[in-house]
């Protein structure tokens, strides 16, 4: 059922008609991270130090000439950023691939899931500027497929929950509408999803770079748990980036 509040939006289920603008959210609200994966890998100061010997190198053997400088430093930062843009093209090729080839089997058919929209209005038009995304998980990270029927998490007596959560993804806001509580409010939603199917916790893999949605979760009370390298790229290519997966998880 559509959720509302006191600002004009509307957060409502995913619908199969939503298919391109959800695919559309999705993609660019991955790719975007890219460029400030980039210039926070380039400020580390190893990067930063082979950025300006390379430089130095290029000028000395270049006899003096600003552009060999230009051409060996620029040569690293044009390695760096792709090291960076495959971190992200392979997480969003991975999603491509599995949850997101077909939404709704992955997320309108299974009672542990959902997909919501904030939609609202624009010159007139109603506009899809946000999503958000659960799944149902048991440890290690497999679906819930009979975890109590589907639901999973505490009992009516508050007993153990066997071990499942709920894992929150693909929280995309359209930036012209950033900082206006849609975040919050997409991520209340999923909470609200979670107190429905009896979950105890949240959980959420946020990427270094991403600092907006470090600081939204732990506005709402998240606590990171756990942080790797581990990424859909290749080993090389994640080192290079320097990005951490951060575990963000919250007791509902």
């Amino acid at each position: 059922m559509a959720q509302k509040n006191n600002c004009p939006v509307t957060i409502r289920e995913f619908t199969p008609s939503d298919k391109h603008v959800v695919l559309s959210l999705f993609r660019n609200g991955v790719l975007e991270h890219i460029y400030p994966a980039f210039f926070r890998s380039m400020s580390n100061p190893d990067h930063l130090g082979v950025f300006i010997s390379l430089s130095v190198a290029g000028y000395v053997l270049g006899g003096s000439s600003y552009f060999q400088a230009l051409l060996f430093g620029g040569a690293w930062a044009a390695f760096i950023y792709h090291c960076c843009r495959e971190v992200y093209e392979g997480y969003l090729a991975g999603r491509l691939r599995s949850d997101m080839a077909d939404i709704q089997a992955s997320y309108l058919e299974r009672p542990d899931s959902g997909l919501w929209l904030a939609e609202l209005e624009v010159n007139g038009k109603v506009k899809v500027v946000g999503m958000v995304a659960a799944s149902g998980r048991r440890p290690g990270g497999d679906r819930l497929d009979d975890c109590n029927g589907g639901v999973a998490g505490r009992g009516p007596d508050g007993g153990d929950d066997g071990g499942c959560y709920c894992e929150m993804s693909h929280l995309v806001v359209l930036f012209p509408w950033r900082r206006k509580s849609l975040g919050s409010q997409l991520t209340g939603r999923v909470l609200d999803f979670c107190k429905e199917r009896g979950y105890s916790r949240l959980v959420l893999d946020v990427s270094s770079p991403q600092d907006a949605a470090v600081s939204l979760c732990r506005k709402l009370g998240f606590a990171q748990t756990s942080s790797h390298s581990d990424t859909h790229a290749n080993r090389l290519f994640s080192t290079m980036a320097r990005i951490n997966v951060m575990r963000m998880e919250k007791v509902v």
